[in-house]
């Protein structure tokens, strides 16, 4: 009978049945005690034919929601396995929207009154005069007291704009093999040219080393792109790389840009893209000291046989290409404390690299009647016209070293960070350069007038970062560099140029604020930079006090305070 109720069907089947009992029943003499014993016994048969059907439409729904869970692991699984199987690569995206404002003081300019004479005729003026001709002339005007001062005046941005996205990409392919890269475009906002005014520093120049780490545009560029080969040498895991490398943003630039650790070498000495390749070996098995390792590093600054004009004409001078060697070493990491070390020789270093910029007057020479004697003619760039700038001549050599120390106060006092950095630079000039805008003034390598010297400059980073109310950070930063200190951190992330590259000093703090932990966050910050000595971050000419700096050694503008102040809301995923 059980198996009947359970099937709706045999229902009306069991009710005509027990109805008909009841018809076929005893004589009414006994039929109304009876009737009335199959009508309970039919009441209590109906209340469990009711409470079996509602345990079997709860046992069909069950099986339901179990079908169509089953359905939904199935659906998840296979889009997983097709997930596996067709994305190679995973991508990831850090987008900033900044607004800042510029403010420069006490900026020095050449008068119209000396560089008005670079457009006159020889011998009145400077212009179609031979090498000899043009610098006794100048050499005469400055016994006679002839060259005027510079003009100062202050430079005001009130306001301006930038956005800057970076597509972040990486594969792991293998337990063995891996990639990693970055494409970005960085722009001013209403500015898609890519090219800015030339004040004398490696950040003015469109070039290979800073196109996606400054404005430059609308356009997305290869900032890096590189494979990594791991493996184990015993108890020593080691690892080779090749590429373009991640060699912007290093350490300790990550409190400040609020972020993991950018790059591989020491902010301090180099900030530049560039390709090339790196071992490295993992010494804390065999050494017993956390976090230790070496990393050899190579690279190829500029090529000079490849898109440049002297390329293949014969009456031009050699230049040889810029090759950079090196090592980063991890002497201690425990994640609390950690002290790194990296050193970085150029060899050949060049009189500028091939780019982009906006000139304030051009300079060329011509052979006259084939005699090996040159004539140097000036033309205004009254138009802003872009010129394309090319290496002439091979400099010198230079060697730089950076040591940084960092260290969390979280387990003594409270949740501080702290970074120290000392740096050294060393060049060594080989010769004058030969691009006539630098001939004339007899520069070469940190140096001018045909003065060769080896030059040592100093450098020295600190900072200390506090925490805050609602999981914000507030750092305050300091760097100073010497009269001859020289890096290669043109690349830096700034619109004045590079804070490291400084000969004078500069203070900067800033207050990050999260708003979904490091996902989206706010940034409210201010730099004042206080420059001692002309040419920052430029390795062309000897520096001089800007306080007795005279028109010829400002040309290109030279800069004496500025203010910056920033606000910047930045997303990461």
């Amino acid at each position: 009978m059980g198996w009947m109720m359970n099937d709706r069907r045999w229902q009306p089947l069991a009710a005509a049945m027990l109805c008909l009992l009841l018809w076929a029943g005893p004589p009414a003499a006994a039929a109304a005690e009876d009737a009335q014993t199959l009508r309970k016994q039919m009441n209590e048969m109906q209340q469990e034919m009711e409470k079996l059907q509602q345990r079997l439409d709860e046992l069909e729904s069950r099986q339901a929601e179990g079908q169509a869970a089953g359905q939904e692991l199935t659906e998840r699984l296979n889009k997983a396995e097709l997930h596996a199987a067709t994305d190679k690569l995973s991508f990831g995206v850090d987008f900033r929207t900044r607004a800042e404002t510029l403010h420069y003081r006490d900026v020095q300019l050449a008068p119209a009154a000396l560089t008005g004479g670079f457009f006159v005729d020889f011998p009145a003026g400077f212009n179609g005069g031979t090498l000899p001709q043009i610098q006794q002339a100048i050499a005469g005007m400055a016994a006679a007291g002839m060259i005027p001062p510079p003009e100062e005046l202050d430079a005001d941005n009130n306001i301006i704009y930038t956005n800057r996205l970076r597509l972040e990409m990486y594969s792991r392919i293998n337990p063995h093999l891996s990639f990693a890269g970055r494409i970005a475009a960085y722009k001013v906002f209403g500015d898609s040219t890519g090219v800015k005014f030339n004040q004398g520093s490696l950040g003015d120049v469109t070039l290979d080393g800073n196109t996606s780490s400054l404005p430059h545009g609308d356009m997305l560029r290869l900032e890096r792109a590189y494979f990594n080969y791991t493996d184990d040498w015993g108890s020593v895991p080691w690892n080779f790389s090749a590429g373009r490398r991640p060699s912007t943003e290093g350490p300790p630039l990550e409190y400040r840009n609020f972020s993991l650790e950018g790059g591989s070498p020491l902010a301090p000495l180099i900030n530049w893209q560039f390709d090339g390749a790196s071992l490295t070996f993992g010494l804390e098995d065999v050494t017993g000291i956390p976090g230790a390792s070496i990393k050899l590093c190579y690279g190829v600054g500029f090529e000079s046989d490849w898109g440049n004009s002297s390329a293949l004409a014969s009456f031009q001078p050699d230049v040889d290409d810029v090759h950079m060697y090196g090592f980063i070493v991890d002497v201690y990491d425990d994640d609390i404390s950690s002290v790194a070390v990296t050193y970085a020789h150029a060899a050949d270093v060049t009189d500028g690299f091939t780019g982009l910029t906006v000139m304030p007057f051009i300079v060329s020479k011509e052979d006259r009647d084939f005699d090996g004697v040159s004539e140097y003619f000036f033309a205004r760039n009254s138009g802003g016209f872009i010129s394309r700038l090319e290496p002439m001549t091979n400099i010198g050599d230079w060697d730089g070293a950076s040591l940084l120390l960092r260290t969390n106060l979280a387990e003594k006092v409270a949740d501080i960070d702290l970074f120290l950095a000392g740096s050294w630079s060393h060049t060594d000039p080989s010769q004058v350069s030969r691009n006539p805008f630098y001939e004339i003034m007899g520069q070469g390598l940190l140096s001018s007038n045909g003065q060769l010297e080896e030059r040592d400059g100093y450098s020295i980073y600190a900072g200390i970062v506090f925490p805050m109310p609602l999981d914000a950070r507030l750092g305050i930063e300091y760097n100073r560099g010497s009269k001859y200190w020289l890096n290669f951190t043109g690349a830096e992330d700034s619109l004045v140029g590079s804070k490291l590259a400084a000969r004078g000093q500069v203070w900067e703090a800033y207050y990050h604020q999260p708003i979904f932990d490091r996902t989206f966050f706010l940034t409210l910050g201010g730099q004042y930079y206080d420059y001692a000595y002309t040419g920052s971050g430029n390795p062309l000419g000897k520096p001089v006090k800007i306080s007795a700096a005279t028109s010829l050694d400002a040309l290109n503008a030279v800069t004496d305070k500025v203010w910056v102040g920033y606000l910047s809301a930045t997303l990461r995923f």
